[in-house]
C-alpha cells in the first residue's frame, strides 16, 4: 500500500477501535495499548506501521482475526514497530519501510509482541509465520542475531510497559 492510496489519505475516516466483547482482561490490554499514545487507525486488510507518518495506519477489523486475543497480539506486534521510532528507541530497529520490512525488525517486533503477550496474559497466537524463512536466513547468517533481537525486543517491551506503569502511578496519586 503506498502513502498515496485512499487508506492513507483518508485515514481520519477509518473507524475507531472495535468493541471487543465484554472481556475485562482484553479491555485491560486495550488500556495498556491506549496508554502508549500510539496513533492507531482501524480498518483495511492488513496491519502495518508507517514510519514516515509515525502511525499504525491500518489495523484490520476484529472480524479479520480468529479471536480477540489474536487481534490484540497483532496490535502488540505493530506497537513494537511503533516503539522503534518512538523517543529514545530509534536505534532498536534497522531502517525498513512498510513495503520492505527488514527480517531483523520483524523478528524483534514478533519477540516484543511475544514478551508483551506473556506479560499481559494474551493467549492468542501471533500471525507472522510468513516471516519465518527470512528469519531463518538471518539467523543462519549471524549466530548472535537471536540474542541481539531478544535484547532489542526486551528493550522495546520495557519501553512500552513503562507507559502503563506511569499511568498506574498517576491513577494512584
Amino acid at each position: 500500500m503506498s502513502p498515496r492510496s485512499t487508506a492513507w489519505t483518508n485515514h481520519r475516516s477509518l473507524p475507531a477501535e472495535p468493541e471487543i466483547e465484554p472481556n475485562p482482561h482484553l479491555q485491560q490490554v486495550g488500556k495498556f495499548i491506549a496508554a502508549t499514545g500510539a496513533d492507531i487507525h482501524y480498518g483495511g486488510d492488513r496491519a502495518c506501521y508507517v514510519p514516515s507518518r509515525d502511525l499504525i495506519c491500518v489495523l484490520p477489523p476484529l472480524s479479520a482475526f480468529r479471536s480477540p486475543e489474536q487481534f490484540r497480539a497483532t496490535e502488540l506486534h505493530e506497537l513494537a514497530h511503533w516503539s522503534g521510532a518512538a523517543s529514545g528507541l530509534t536505534a532498536i530497529f534497522p531502517a525498513a519501510s512498510a513495503r520492505n520490512p527488514c527480517p531483523a525488525e520483524e523478528l524483534v517486533a514478533e519477540l516484543t509482541a511475544a514478551f508483551l503477550c506473556a506479560h499481559l496474559g494474551v493467549t492468542g497466537e501471533l500471525r507472522h509465520a510468513g516471516y519465518i524463512d527470512s528469519w531463518l536466513t538471518l539467523l543462519r547468517g549471524d549466530r548472535r542475531a537471536i540474542f541481539t533481537a531478544a535484547s532489542k525486543a526486551s528493550q522495546a517491551a520495557d519501553y512500552l510497559r513503562a507507559f502503563s506503569e506511569q499511568e498506574t502511578r498517576n491513577e494512584a496519586a
